[in-house]
């Protein structure tokens, strides 16, 4: 079977920026061509998160899905540009769209991405994919995460002795196998980019060097250890639907300990949360990816608390989200069903995604 081009595209819950690849792939393969990151405007970040607090109408929802489809065809073109692609040769885009309300568990199980495909598919000229979460809800899924089976597909030739733990704003562990497991493991960047946001200006905490300077609260740190969503059984996900500042505003109450206090203690929440869940699975390697695996304090608690295990950063460690949407688009034209069943608990696997020509 011959070599397609297609791009991914991938704006996680962090919104630190719209990841652009474009990738070779077969049926064998997923291999990385060129990458950029577009950069995600301040002013659209604070609109996504007014409106997943419910501050804003139906008429500023639909305005925002067509804002971010077009910023994500801004993402695309300039990937095109800058490497001067011809859009002919691209076989599909896959976008995965920027998740606004994550509810697989309630009555009517729902998965609200907005960037409006049809939009990016006029904007850039190329086949879109999109909608990857839905086929599987209906499935009786979770729809999320999507990423172990790209993982599988990824690390095919050692999945046996390895663990993948992808570290997004939520964070999603991978063990490969004969029968795939995966599943988020809950916040990995989102509540300490939160904090750091609030009480320091910074987009995020670089290197962990804030949480460096503070003292683990242990009291908080427990509390926040007996959430429930860290002891339900797997499959499960989650998103800033449950981890948020309500979230964290819960657990401090009215009188906060030391801010610095604080995001030391909710970097060790995402390293032990991640560690605990490793560890249920007898594997040699964790491979790390995501932006979390950037932050080298993280990447440190997460190496102590797990001494036995070897744990290093993936090659494109960065870019493989985005990759992953690119290789769901090349299922998608190619009508093959995605192996998630074991992952989301859905009643079978399915082809994933729309087309939009």
């Amino acid at each position: 079977m011959k070599k397609e081009h297609y791009i991914g595209l991938m704006s996680g819950t962090s919104m630190d920026g719209i990841d652009v690849v474009l990738c070779q792939i077969d049926k064998y393969a997923c291999q990385l061509i060129h990458a950029t990151e577009y950069p995600f405007p301040a002013e659209l970040k604070e609109k996504l998160l007014q409106t997943i607090k419910g501050k804003k109408t139906l008429a500023q929802i639909g305005r925002l899905h067509i804002e971010l489809a077009e910023h994500f065809a801004d993402a695309v073109n300039a990937l095109l540009e800058t490497y001067a692609i011809d859009p002919k040769t691209v076989t599909a885009v896959g976008s995965h769209g920027q998740t606004l309300w994550h509810e697989p568990n309630g009555a009517y199980p729902f998965s609200m991405q907005l960037g409006d495909p049809s939009t990016l598919a006029v904007r850039t000229r190329i086949p879109v994919v999109a909608d990857f979460r839905a086929k599987d809800i209906a499935l009786g899924g979770q729809g999320a995460p999507l990423a172990p089976a790209f993982h599988q597909f990824l690390f095919q030739e050692v999945h046996e002795s390895i663990a993948v733990v992808n570290i997004g704003g939520m964070a999603n562990i991978t063990i490969p196998g004969r029968e795939l497991t995966g599943y988020d493991t809950g916040p990995g960047n989102v509540l300490m980019d939160h904090w750091c946001q609030t009480h320091t200006g910074e987009m995020y905490d670089k290197d962990g060097a804030w949480a460096r300077e503070g003292k683990v609260n242990f009291t908080l740190l427990e509390d926040m250890l007996n959430d429930r969503y860290f002891h339900q059984p797997h499959p499960k996900s989650t998103g800033r639907e449950k981890f948020n500042e309500g979230w964290i505003n819960h657990f401090i109450g009215e009188v906060p300990p030391k801010s610095e206090d604080v995001q030391r203690t909710l970097l060790e929440l995402t390293a032990i949360t991640i560690c605990n869940e490793l560890l249920k699975f007898q594997r040699d390697i964790a491979v790390l990816s995501g932006g979390g695996a950037k932050n080298s304090f993280l990447v440190e608690r997460i190496k102590a608390v797990m001494p036995n295990i070897t744990v290093i950063i993936a090659e494109n460690a960065d870019e493989i989200e985005a990759m992953m949407m690119a290789w769901l688009a090349y299922k998608r034209i190619h009508n093959e069903h995605v192996n998630l069943k074991d992952v989301t608990g859905a009643r079978e696997n399915g082809i994933l995604g729309g087309v939009y020509r």
